[in-house]
């Protein structure tokens, strides 16, 4: 009986060891590791300065004075400067007439150009067939074959690859498949993932005068992202930049309001584009907070919850003008906020009580790149990395916000000094600027002169004008 009880004994234990060891293999390979990351900078043809703007909007017949003001105030308050990029087409003035080829064209050149780099990077360790998942994300264009499939093709990915197709998740589709690969990642061991983040705007370039949908040209510009992926202990704690702490996703489609703040519509003449309703604000606000909600006491630290929770207590007993926030740097020490705008920026900020320190990276990447969609918290990131202030164990939080209507959010932590310049190389130094002051205001500011309907027509004659003779003889 004694070496029964011993033997029962011996076999409880061996079992706790084995599931003691399954549990800590599953925990060890459920990580997820960023290893390397490139972001999509286009060739110099394709940047939309003062000059190249004016005359897209002067090309538009729908538009009149009332319609230049508008635009003049949108732009001037973006906080986009002057050398973002645009897609050929619309540079060379087919964008009432977009095509399938401009738009696969517009994506290809982005993808083509950040695998290229992105793999060299990464070198012989990781070539395009050691990818096991695949995930690509593009809201507003959609092809057949898809677009990953294009990837697959072009770069010779493995008959076995897990590919992932995105569409239509807006510009927080980023974190979308960054969560997507988490999940797979906790299936499968020792797996290595490649998410492709980009928009289209070629087909998306509205030609309106719809007030709601010519706000979208005013701040979407073309960029992507590629960013290698793995839950290789091995391989990403020797190779990888940073580890994935936390991800939190909110969805706020139920309401009404919300769910169409931010669609892809035509308006009345049938002209496609991108609806921004005045109710975003709002919707935007809200799901932050919520994701927020959910966020904060994962990631900061017991005292600071504390605190906030007594701050808390003490404006309910005191007057209304009392306010108490969460400070979000006690646990995060970089933020990379979508860059959706100057108010979007300002906003997220002035909620999580950041100073222009913690600004200052959104804010230079809406100049330099303007609003990227899905792949801006990525060049964020870059711009942070490229000023040479992301160091081992530093934490890095990402917020984005999304049509339908979402934010998601997810932090970082930082496993080795990272000092890539990467998209930045050329003009990091440049940084924050001496004056953001937008050009636009001294080249077209005589929109607003009670004169402007004759200078108008004036250009528009002469675009005309100029349109008629760049078209060939008709021949009979």
């Amino acid at each position: 009986m004694e070496i029964l009880a011993l033997l029962s004994t011996l076999l409880f234990f061996h079992s706790l060891l084995v599931l003691l060891c399954k549990v800590l293999a599953a925990w060890r390979h459920g990580e997820c590791y960023l290893v390397d990351y490139v972001c999509f900078k286009p060739s110099e043809d394709r940047k939309l300065p003062t000059d190249v703007c004016g005359e897209i909007i002067t090309r538009n017949p729908c538009l009149g004075v009332d319609e230049y003001r508008f635009l003049l105030k949108v732009i001037v308050g973006s906080g986009l400067g002057e050398s973002t990029y645009g897609p050929r087409s619309i540079i060379e003035g087919r964008e009432a007439h977009p095509s399938q080829s401009d738009a696969l064209s517009e994506m290809d050149s982005c993808f083509h150009a950040v695998l290229d780099d992105l793999f060299r990077r990464v070198g012989p360790q990781l070539v395009p067939s050691a990818v096991d998942v695949l995930v690509v994300n593009v809201s507003m264009f959609s092809s057949a074959p898809s677009l990953a499939a294009r990837i697959v093709h072009r770069h010779g990915l493995r008959e076995n690859v897990a590919v992932y197709n995105l569409s239509g998740m807006g510009c927080s589709a980023g974190l979308v498949s960054v969560d997507l690969v988490r999940n797979v990642f906790k299936a499968r061991r020792n797996r290595v993932a490649l998410v492709v983040t980009s928009e289209c705007i070629t087909p998306n370039w509205y030609t309106g005068n719809r007030r709601s949908m010519m706000l979208g040209n005013c701040l979407f510009r073309s960029g992507g992202c590629a960013a290698l992926l793995t839950n290789d202990p091995r391989l990403g704690r020797s190779s990888g930049k940073m580890r994935l702490l936390q991800l939190v996703r909110t969805h706020l489609g139920r309401d009404d309001a919300a769910h169409a703040c931010a669609k892809q519509m035509e308006d009345e003449e049938g002209r496609h584009g991108f609806h921004l309703s005045r109710d975003l604000p709002t919707a935007a606000a809200r799901a932050f907070f919520e994701n927020l909600r959910e966020l904060a006491p994962r990631i900061l630290p017991v005292v600071e919850i504390a605190r906030f929770l007594l701050a808390s207590l003490r404006k309910n007993k005191q007057s209304d003008e009392f306010r108490c926030g969460v400070d979000m740097r006690t646990g995060v020490d970089h933020f990379c906020l979508h860059t959706g705008g100057k108010a979007v920026i300002e906003g997220v900020g002035s909620a999580m009580g950041l100073d222009e320190k913690h600004l200052e990276p959104a804010r230079m990447t809406l100049h330099r790149f303007g609003n990227t969609s899905a792949s801006s918290v990525w060049y964020v990131l870059g711009y942070i990395e490229a000023k040479k202030k992301l160091r081992k164990g530093q934490r890095v939080l990402m917020v984005t916000f999304g049509s339908g209507f979402k934010c998601n959010s997810c932090l970082w932590v930082v496993m080795r000094d990272m000092e890539d310049a990467g998209a930045w190389e050329d003009c990091i130094e440049e940084y924050p600027p001496k004056t953001m002051v937008n050009p636009f205001m001294d080249k077209y500011g005589w929109i607003n002169e009670p004169n402007a309907e004759a200078t108008v027509q004036m250009l528009k004659q002469c675009m005309a004008r100029d349109s008629s003779l760049a078209k060939p003889p008709l021949t009979l």
